[in-house]
This record gives C-alpha cells, sequence and structure tokens, in this order.
C-alpha cells in the first residue's frame, strides 16, 4: 500500500476520472483536489467546504454535495443548485452521492449536523431524476454515507453510519426503491463511503476500524485491508484497469489535523466503473 498525497484535514468523496486521475475533496479544509498520475496534487475548485460526496457529469463537470447537490464545471462560472436544502423540513444539507446506470443522481441527506452535539436526527434519501425532477425514495437514515450500485443496478448499497450498517434497496425500473435492509452489521467502527467491484462485492471503509471490509452480496465478509490511519472514510476504484483501489482518511486518531491522506493498493478484481450523471441541468 502506497501512501500518495498527505496533508489533509478530512478527505471524502474519491472519484477516478479517466485523464485527470483521482478527485477527492477536503471537507474541514475546503476545495476539489486532483491527484494527477505523476503525483502532483492541483486545486480543481476551491473554498467549498462540506462536500462529502462526486460524482462526474457528462456535461464536462462534477455534482457535488454540502450545503446542496451543486453542478460546477470544470471550466468554471457560475455553480448550479440541482437540490438544496430545506432546514425547515428536516433536511440541513448532504453528504455522499452516487449515480445509477442511467445517470440519475442519488443523495443522502442530512437531518442534523454532522459535527456538532447534540439530538442527532435522521436524514432522507433522494433522487434527483434526467429531467431534473427530485423525489425522497428512502427514509430514516442516521447518518448517510457511502452509496454504491450492483453491477446489474438492480441493488443500491447505502452506509448507516451511526447504526453501523451497510443497507441495501432494490431498485424499481423508474429508479424509485424497495424497503431497506440489512447487508452487514459492523461491531468496531462505521461504514463511510464504499464501493462496489465488478464481481459484486462491496468494499467499505470503516472510519474509526483503520480498514476496509469487503463483502460478498449476501453479506458474508470477503475480507479486511488494513490502512495506517483509523478514519478511513472513503474507496473507490481507479487505473486503466480499475484494479488500482484508492483509499482515503482523516486526520482523527492520529496526531495532528492535517494528517489527511490518500493510498493505494493493487487489488486482484477489476472495479465497476461508476456512472456519469446525466440529469438535466437548469
Amino acid at each position: 500500500m502506497e501512501r500518495l498525497a498527505h496533508g489533509f484535514g478530512l478527505i471524502e468523496g474519491p472519484v477516478w476520472v479517466p485523464g485527470r486521475g483521482l478527485i477527492f475533496s477536503d471537507v474541514h479544509g475546503g476545495g476539489v483536489h486532483c491527484l494527477a498520475d505523476d503525483g502532483t496534487v492541483g486545486t480543481v475548485f476551491p473554498h467549498r467546504r462540506g462536500i462529502g460526496g462526486i460524482a462526474l457529469h457528462a456535461d464536462d463537470g462534477l455534482v457535488v454535495g454540502g450545503r446542496n447537490i451543486a453542478f460546477k464545471r470544470f471550466a468554471g462560472g457560475d455553480t448550479v443548485v440541482l437540490l438544496d436544502r430545506d432546514p425547515e423540513h428536516g433536511n440541513v444539507g448532504y453528504n455522499d452521492l452516487t449515480t445509477d446506470p442511467a445517470g440519475r443522481v442519488y443523495a443522502g441527506s442530512l437531518g442534523s449536523p454532522v459535527f456538532e452535539d447534540g439530538e442527532q436526527l435522521p436524514g432522507k434519501l433522494h433522487v434527483i431524476d434526467l429531467d431534473g425532477t427530485t423525489r425522497i425514495v428512502a427514509e430514516d437514515v442516521l447518518l448517510t454515507n457511502g452509496l454504491g450500485f450492483s453491477p446489474d443496478g438492480r441493488t443500491l448499497y447505502h452506509s448507516d453510519s451511526r447504526r453501523q450498517t451497510v443497507h441495501c434497496y432494490d431498485v424499481h425500473p423508474n429508479g424509485d426503491l424497495g424497503p431497506k435492509r440489512a447487508l452487514a452489521q459492523l461491531d468496531n467502527g462505521a461504514p463511510d463511503g464504499l464501493a462496489v467491484s465488478s464481481d459484486g462485492a462491496v468494499w467499505v471503509a470503516v472510519a474509526g476500524g483503520g480498514c476496509v471490509a469487503v463483502y460478498e452480496s449476501d453479506g458474508a465478509l470477503r475480507d479486511r485491508i488494513a490502512v495506517p490511519m483509523p478514519m478511513c472514510t472513503s474507496v473507490c476504484f481507479g487505473g486503466s484497469d480499475l484494479t488500482d483501489l484508492y483509499i482515503v482518511t482523516g486526520s482523527d486518531g492520529v496526531e495532528g489535523n492535517r494528517e489527511g491522506s490518500v493510498y493505494r493498493v493493487r487489488v486482484a478484481v477489476p472495479g465497476l466503473p461508476v456512472p456519469v450523471a446525466r440529469v438535466r441541468l437548469p
């Protein structure tokens, strides 16, 4: 396992973009950054904090989470809000997100701020459809985190960190979801970001557990990959053959608050390509 970059607060939202490299956010330090093939790290978008999820959009830009779900073009210009928060109705912002094979965007909302004390209220799971309309497809998620689809697109996996559970939903043809059910319950640490490999396994970053847990599609534990940092926050597959597993971390559990790092390890099974978002832009 190689450490490719460090010096960040809390890294989240890794996504592999062919021709660019690994794109990721720094929740605390702000900004979206890109780790290029030559090992250099550049800033894609500065300033914006709280981005827990990122997806590539077909219109040469990124869909990002945080205080809202928004589109930002690589070339710059105005930020386009796709789905706003609604604090009066229990939606203070958004964490992780993903895309389905059609290009819809699924994003988990937060019922209360993640880094503040007090009662923790549940959030919901929203979908932005291809025509730009939005709807709620699941509820009662205490701390929404990693999202990813099975190879056939018929199952959506979803981490609820405060319940220490990875759930799954059956996916209907129109993008709606069936009732959630538990895939895996964690004892040590909380499930955070996740990715799915081409054989259907679910690779889950275990925050506070210092590892990536790999589950079969029936919930059986296949493997644990130890990570040098305890706050393992997310994973994604990348490289030309999608057998590079990128693992990102935060600084919790070690000395200093700028120790968030990017690691890479080669794995035997290629990852599943994550579709680009194709939702209509206002």
